[in-house]
């Protein structure tokens, strides 16, 4: 997994509420396990029409947007199904943070095991970056001081200091295995000393 230090970019508004895992990806993209190649099916139904050509107007066919690799969305982003798809999907165009007030917790728990980070934030909060966003203004995550900074403006944030050591460290649940991996060695060469007729 990619480690998360600092990121800057200018943010892609869509502060829309109740955006679901379906919105994130349709289910029609479900049928692979590979974790790329799902950049295609982001947000398909909003970011292209019945011939599948995008529409000029939705946010992320936009320049800089197109681009941009922080999203600031309304409340309860990621609900519905508790497809890994959607994470999968929206690193795989390049988005490594969202910000919005709430998540769903299936979803919020998915990010971080992917090296995306999810910052709850209050809708003033959210409200003023979707603003920056609207008007081409980049703004920085930094996540070892858990700030968010836009100008001269900061504005903190808060994340679980697990995760927030897995994120910056690049570790998924298999790093976080392989981390142990001289006690797990150890263990194997004893136990096939021990039990050699496992």
């Amino acid at each position: 997994m990619k480690k998360f230090d600092k990121l800057t970019s200018i943010p892609a508004p869509l502060p829309l509420i109740n955006i679901d895992t379906d919105m994130i990806i349709p289910k029609q993209f479900l049928r692979t396990i590979k974790r790329t190649g799902l950049a295609s099916g982001l947000f398909y139904e909003m970011r292209f029409d019945e011939s599948g050509n995008p529409k000029p107007d939705f946010v992320l066919n936009r320049a800089p947007y197109s681009s941009s690799t922080i999203l600031v969305a309304g409340n309860n982003f990621g609900c519905g199904s508790s497809r890994e798809h959607a994470p999968w999907a929206l690193l795989d165009f390049g988005i490594r943070c969202v910000i919005a007030p709430s998540y769903s917790d299936i979803f919020f728990n998915n990010c971080f095991k992917n090296g995306i980070l999810p910052i709850c934030a209050s809708q003033e909060v959210v409200d003023a970056l979707v603003q920056d966003g609207e008007n081409n203004k980049e703004i920085t995550i930094d996540l070892e001081q858990q700030k968010i900074v836009s100008g001269n403006v900061v504005y903190d944030f808060d994340i679980d200091p697990f995760r927030k050591h897995c994120l910056l460290n690049g570790l998924d649940d298999i790093g976080l295995t392989l981390e142990k991996e001289s006690f797990i060695s150890t263990y194997e060469s004893k136990c096939a000393q021990d039990k050699p007729w496992l």
